[in-house]
């Protein structure tokens, strides 16, 4: 009988960190149950995580592949504090938000929640996080834990319901402006001419369609 999808995802280290190609460990965990990617793209799990999957597929074991990247020990994000300029581009990326910051404050990293991912690298604009090895010698699932994973995971799936709901939140308030705006138009425009204003009206009622629209489709 075939692994299912969730079987997959379990086997995984749940890191995040897009090497394998996909956009997190659930896409890729997906893509290896329709056939549509290889067992062996996740650097993080190694050798023992194309072994595991390898197992549960019944597909031969091979090798990491190497355009995915190389088994290495785990490591955390260190942010150099005299550097930091609170750009929050590094809290966004992060996949378990493992960052706390705010805007123009210095930010830090809480070392249990940082999967390693690397994410937080190329956004930073100046430079000022390093990865730094914290399992020595080991690497692959030597180097992670179940546990890890598990806490990893928990915190990805609270990570992606809270930009969903920052979005939905973010689209109804927009939404309400827009109607207050509607609502009295000439007072919140520097336009005078009936003709603008009307097309201007026009132009907020089609982005007020289209924004309802979305809503009802992600229902």
């Amino acid at each position: 009988m075939p692994a299912t999808v969730a079987q997959i995802l379990d086997a995984l280290p749940q890191t995040q960190c897009t090497r394998c190609g996909y956009p997190d460990c659930a896409a890729y965990a997906q893509a290896i149950a329709d056939g549509q990617a290889a067992i062996n793209q996740c650097p993080p799990g190694g050798a023992e995580g194309v072994a595991r999957l390898a197992a549960l597929t019944g597909q031969p074991a091979q090798p990491l592949n190497p355009a995915c990247g190389a088994e290495g020990p785990m490591t955390v994000a260190v942010i150099d504090e005299d550097w930091c300029i609170g750009c929050t581009l590094c809290l966004k990326v992060c996949p378990t938000d493992a960052i706390l910051g705010a805007n123009k404050r210095m930010h830090t990293v809480i070392e249990p929640w940082c999967t390693g991912c690397e994410l937080c690298i190329p956004v930073c604009p100046v430079d000022c996080i390093r990865m730094e090895n914290v399992s020595g010698e080991r690497t692959g699932w030597a180097a992670w834990s179940q546990p890890q994973a598990d806490t990893a995971r928990r915190r990805y799936d609270f990570h992606v319901l809270r930009l969903q709901r920052d979005t939905a939140e973010t689209a109804i308030r927009l939404e309400a402006k827009a109607q207050a705006k509607l609502a009295d138009l000439p007072a919140h425009s520097l336009h005078t001419d009936p003709a603008v204003l009307e097309k201007k009206r026009a132009v907020i009622e089609a982005a007020l369609e289209r924004a309802r629209a979305r809503r009802q489709v992600s229902r």
